[in-house]
């Protein structure tokens, strides 16, 4: 009996959000004072600083992923309400 594999095969779509950027810093700008520091939301997040100004400023290059849009969201404890279908 022949041995089998399995093969998927990954589907990407993007979607162009207007304003995503500053809705992010609006969102960590909201935050209390007494909340989550910068460097608390990107360790949260896993991602730097530097990145994490670049996302504001929608200066990335390529696509901002969905997981990490995710884990933006819940760091901010929001919901951008960007759906990919």
């Amino acid at each position: 009996m022949a041995s089998s594999m399995k093969v998927k095969k990954v589907i990407t779509k993007e979607v162009e959000v207007s304003g995503l950027g500053r809705r992010i810093k609006e969102a960590r700008m909201s935050l209390p004072r007494s909340g989550k520091s910068l460097e608390a939301l990107c360790g949260e997040v896993g991602i730097s600083r530097t990145y994490w100004y670049d996302i504001e400023k929608e200066r990335i290059k390529g696509s901002l992923s969905f997981d990490l849009l995710r884990s933006i969201e819940s760091a901010l404890g929001i919901d951008l309400g960007v759906k990919i279908e």
